[in-house]
């Protein structure tokens, strides 16, 4: 279907520089699925979408400072890019050579689950604060869901100091749920941004709020964002296709799915006698080797690292292709048939009894 969409928009052009149909579509699709969002701009990757809501967080507040959390990744956003996680982490560059010392100056980080560390940072720096910015569920530091009390404290947090509630859902917005992770968490943030699956597996990014914030980003306000391949036909097309097969039969699906591949997982650790937990938030899950939970940042880089190196070349071996870092999460897609999962539970078992002799 996504590829039909696209063969057609191709044939009508690649890009006009201009708003589209598709892109109104789309808009619409994105608009009905999130209660948050009243209005959405669409961009061309998630890094330009955080970059986009951060500034218009800043504009709106009139405020300086950001608070994000250790581990959870941004985008290459020079001063977001501060106690990254994934990628960032793994290279053991949690601060990326290039990124000056003034460009963070104003970028608070806290630990994700530490509502006393959250409340303590927004106390202090509550009158030049415009946003916190949090993955609702992280996926960049592998998954690791919130506690229940974590995203309504930060809710609170921000209501009562004025600032903004920024959740980044490029990983998360539509992976969950047919309304993101927001759909499932029932906490409603000021801003949320989105990308890939939006995209239909092509370059995208989007953001969006209510009316009266969205309305203060140019042509309608002061605040300046543009690009003139933001929304073409092309990526448009792909993504309102995508939309339009995530049906909630779908996401039933992809959840029982995962959970199976998931529990399968987490027995064949039991057989094998090998220390580790298997943390899943709908179609995404990591295998955390050598914890029973993990709960934030600093706890996931205390996990085996070395063991999950051995078992990711085991995998390799047998033609499973995971995540290449352990702080990263593996996706299920409807791609993957029952035969897949059996295929890879198998491939868990033999790796698992090689790594653990």
């Amino acid at each position: 279907a996504v590829i039909a969409a696209v063969d057609e928009a191709i044939s009508q052009g690649l890009s006009f520089g201009v708003p589209c149909s598709l892109e109104v579509d789309l808009a619409k699709e994105v608009v009905g699925r999130i209660p948050s969002i009243e209005m959405v701009r669409f961009v061309n990757s998630g890094t330009e979408a955080v970059m986009s809501a951060v500034r218009l967080a800043r504009a709106a507040t009139g405020r300086d400072k950001i608070l994000k959390f250790a581990g959870c990744y941004h985008g290459h956003v020079d001063s977001l890019l501060v106690k990254a996680g994934s990628g960032a982490a793994t290279l053991g560059l949690p601060d990326s050579p290039g990124v000056t010392r003034g460009t963070t100056q104003d970028t608070l980080v806290a630990a994700f689950n530490d509502v006393g560390e959250v409340e303590r940072t927004v106390a202090k720096h509550c009158d030049n604060l415009a946003a916190i910015i949090v993955e609702p569920v992280a996926g960049n530091m592998g998954v690791v869901q919130p506690d229940e009390a974590f995203l309504p404290a930060l809710r609170e947090f921000t209501n009562q100091c004025g600032a903004l509630l920024i959740f980044d859902e490029v990983m998360t917005g539509f992976r969950l749920s047919r309304s993101g992770a927001q759909g499932l968490l029932a906490v409603k943030p000021d801003l949320t941004t989105l990308g890939k699956i939006i995209g239909g597996g092509l370059p995208v990014g989007a953001y969006g709020g209510s009316a009266e914030l969205m309305n203060r980003v140019a042509p309608q306000g002061a605040v300046y964002q543009a690009g003139t391949l933001s929304g073409n036909p092309v990526t448009m097309a792909a993504g309102f296709a995508t939309l339009q097969n995530l049906t909630d039969e779908i996401y039933e699906h992809l959840q029982c799915t995962t959970s199976r591949l998931a529990s399968g997982i987490d027995t064949m650790l039991r057989t094998h006698r090998v220390s580790g937990v298997v943390q899943q938030a709908g179609s995404m899950l990591t295998l955390f080797f050598g914890r029973d939970s993990v709960r934030n940042f600093e706890e996931a880089k205390a996990c085996d690292a070395a063991m999950y190196a051995r078992f990711f070349h085991a995998m390799l071996k047998r033609s499973i292709h995971l995540p290449p870092s352990g702080l990263e999460a593996w996706f299920v897609s409807t791609c993957h048939s029952e035969a897949v999962i059996d295929e890879t539970l198998a491939a868990v078992d033999g790796s698992l009894q090689e790594c653990s002799r």
